[in-house]
C-alpha cells in the first residue's frame, strides 16, 4: 500500500511536471524524435529475414503506452493492427498526439493523466503489451510502487513490458535513474526476461518484463 504523500513529495510531482511541461513549450523533448525504435519494432514485426513481418511476430492485441508524447509510438502500434490506449501527464503532448492520429487515419484512444494513477483515467485493460519509453524513469521514487501496480492490475497472462529507462546519474537531480534491481523488486509477480544495454554515450537500458500466467 502506497504511504501518504508529504508535501516533499507533492513538490517532487509538480517540479517533474513543470519540467515535462517545458520540454514540450521549448520544442521538441529529446525522447520524442519522431522514430519508433527499433526495440519496439523488432518485438511487434519480430526479428526474421525477408519482407513483411518476421518470425517471431507479437500477435496484436491490446496495449498500452505509459507515456506516449506526441504518439509516435501508439500510432505505429495502431498501423500494426494493436488496440491502443496512450497516456501522457502533458496536455500539451496529448493535443499534438491527437493531431497526429487523425492525420494518419488510426484510432488511438487518448488520455491526459498521469500513469501512475491508471485508477482515474479510463484503462481498464486487460493489456497484452504495455510499452514505456523512458516515462518510468521520470517518475518520483515515491510513485513508483503505484505505477508498478497498476501495471500488474491490468496486465493479461503473460502479457509483455518493454520499457526504456537512463541509468542511475544520468537525468540530475529532478529525475532518478533505473536499475535492473529495482525492476525486479518492484515488479512482484513479473519475470525480467531481457535487459539490452541502450546505444546512448551514457548508461541506458531497454528491459522487457512478463506477467504471470496466474
Amino acid at each position: 500500500m502506497d504511504r501518504p504523500n508529504t508535501g516533499a513529495d507533492v513538490d517532487q510531482e509538480e517540479a517533474v511536471r513543470r519540467a515535462l511541461e517545458k520540454y514540450y513549450r521549448d520544442g521538441k523533448p529529446p525522447w520524442d524524435t519522431g522514430v519508433t525504435p527499433p526495440e519496439l519494432v523488432a518485438l511487434v514485426e519480430g526479428r526474421g529475414e525477408g519482407q513483411g513481418e518476421g518470425h517471431g511476430a507479437l500477435p496484436p492485441g491490446r496495449a498500452l503506452e505509459l507515456g506516449c508524447g506526441t504518439g509516435t509510438n501508439a500510432i505505429y502500434l495502431a498501423r500494426h493492427g494493436w488496440e491502443v490506449v496512450a497516456v501522457d501527464l502533458v496536455d500539451r503532448a496529448i493535443e499534438q498526439a491527437r493531431e497526429k492520429a487523425d492525420a494518419a487515419g488510426v484510432a488511438v484512444r487518448l488520455l491526459h493523466g498521469d500513469a501512475t494513477r491508471l485508477d482515474e483515467l479510463d484503462a481498464p485493460g486487460p493489456y497484452d503489451l504495455f510499452f514505456d519509453l523512458s516515462c518510468y524513469c521520470g517518475i518520483p521514487p515515491h510513485r513508483r510502487d503505484a505505477y508498478a501496480a497498476g501495471l500488474t492490475r491490468r496486465a493479461a497472462p503473460g502479457a509483455l513490458l518493454l520499457m526504456f529507462v537512463y541509468g542511475p546519474g544520468t537525468l540530475g537531480d529532478t529525475f532518478a535513474g533505473v536499475t535492473a534491481d529495482e525492476m525486479r523488486a518492484r515488479f512482484a509477480g513479473w519475470e525480467l526476461i531481457d535487459v539490452t544495454p541502450g546505444t546512448n554515450p551514457f548508461p541506458t537500458f531497454w528491459f522487457t518484463l512478463r506477467a504471470g500466467e496466474a
